[in-house]
């Protein structure tokens, strides 16, 4: 978790979760450490659904009431001053109870699968960097870091979201959190009224062997062999306006010339030319002591999809990849919540700090699919979600929702083509640093 995130994210936290008689603090008290700190952030979810795990039937999912509970994620995160100008950040993500297993490309027998229990569970370095601060304009990080692509990756810590679980749109059709390893050069400029920060990067890009039907790029982030393919870059642009006291909005952009250059063998798409893919989202937020609002829309296109489809349906059995094809050329997230403090209406003016919200998310990882297949309306989706985040602590929040998903319709209101899930979820989660020196 970089140092610049971690600040800005307890920041808002302390915005959203103040009042005027609580929480409100210095804000320097965030930034105060002098050699080191060490915290991070978790998750505990349980939901409660009426609909069965396999949506791809003839009417979607079976109506079936079934529990789960679960540990998203466990995130220990630390920041290091080697000296004013020096700074070594680094985050550590122990994800779903920790289950999992590596693999291996065998090249001395025809390029075959190994499967090597090796990780002992999904622990990811999610983030690992060295920051070379130069001045507020200008400063070079080097590592692997967070690829600020869209609202949830460039703020995914739990108190960034109002629902339950992160938000499904771009969580759906993006690596979330999406990490890699690279170069950037970030910093603010202006002042004012004319605030702005800006983030560019160079990072591994994507591999088209893990694009699929369900997930769209999400599985074609590196990462499951002990080197990541750099043939290809990834290249990123972010840019928020935040002159405006309790507004940031912003847009994000990812450009890979060739996803199949990535690929783990060199020779799968090379017959087909370049897999070209292109990312773009806008993305904004607004807080002050009673109403928190936000909003994102990702557009995504996929040149020369067909010849992923052509390819990823037929990869061997033993690789790591789903293989589920089409895969689309085009795809669509948006979103929109919206939260406000009781307190604007109660005129209590003590805590607790309690924000009922509304929720609304569009997404479809095959808005538009290349000929001659055809998209499949089952991954359609069109959601609300509405509920409660009491913030118990300025760094603990516990949250309780009710979601719908209407199947196989772009209609903000009305049912779908096929059966609905409705799910209703409970959670708590924390973030905060423990140990500041």
């Amino acid at each position: 978790m970089s140092i610049y995130i971690v600040r800005n994210s307890l920041l808002a936290l302390i915005v959203a979760a103040g009042c005027a008689s609580g929480y409100a603090q210095d804000s320097t008290a965030v930034d105060s450490y002098d050699k080191f700190r060490f915290g991070g952030y978790g998750e505990i979810v349980a939901s409660f659904k009426d609909y069965g795990i396999n949506r791809f039937q003839k009417d979607g999912a079976t109506r079936e009431n079934r529990n789960t509970i679960s540990i998203p994620r466990f995130v220990l995160a630390l920041d290091y001053k080697f000296n004013s100008k020096w700074v070594l950040g680094a985050e550590i993500e122990f994800e779903s109870g920790g289950t999992g297993s590596a693999y291996e490309i065998e090249n001395t027998e025809n390029g075959e699968y190994e499967t090597e229990i090796e990780k002992g569970g999904e622990v990811a370095l999610e983030q690992f960097h060295i920051t070379r601060v130069i001045s507020r304009g200008l400063n070079v990080r080097v590592g692997h870091q967070i690829v600020p692509v869209g609202l949830t990756n460039a703020h995914h810590e739990p108190i960034n979201f109002f629902g339950t679980v992160r938000p499904e749109g771009e969580t759906t059709l993006l690596p979330s959190t999406w990490h890699e390893t690279g170069l950037s050069l970030f910093g603010s400029l202006g002042r004012g009224y004319g605030l702005l920060d800006y983030e560019v990067m160079a990072v591994a890009g994507l591999n088209a062997n893990g694009f699929d039907r369900n997930e769209w790029i999400a599985g074609g982030k590196q990462g499951f062999f002990e080197n990541d393919n750099f043939t290809s870059p990834g290249y990123v642009v972010r840019i928020d306006y935040r002159g405006v006291p309790g507004l940031r909005t912003g847009v994000s952009a990812y450009y890979c010339r060739n996803t199949g250059a990535n690929s783990d063998k060199s020779q799968t798409y090379k017959s087909y030319g370049r897999i070209p893919l292109t990312l773009v989202s806008w993305d904004a937020q607004y807080r002050n002591l009673y109403v928190t609002a936000r909003a994102n829309v990702l557009y995504g296109h996929l040149g020369n999809s067909a010849a992923v489809n052509d390819v990823n349906g037929k990869l061997s059995n033993a690789s790591p990849y789903s293989r589920l094809t089409p895969v689309a050329k085009n795809v669509l997230a948006y979103s929109a919540e919206v939260g406000v403090n009781l307190a604007i209406v109660s005129g209590i003016r003590q805590c607790p700090v309690i924000y009922p919200f509304v929720q609304y998310e569009y997404y479809n990882p095959q808005q538009r699919v290349e000929q001659p297949r055809t998209p499949d309306k089952r991954l359609e989706v069109s959601k609300w979600s509405a509920g409660l985040n009491w913030f118990a602590l300025p760094g603990l929040v516990v949250k309780a929702d009710y979601t719908t998903r209407q199947i196989g319709t772009s209609r903000v209101f009305g049912r779908g083509e096929y059966n609905s899930e409705n799910e209703f979820s409970i959670g708590i989660a924390y973030i905060g640093w423990f140990i500041s020196r």
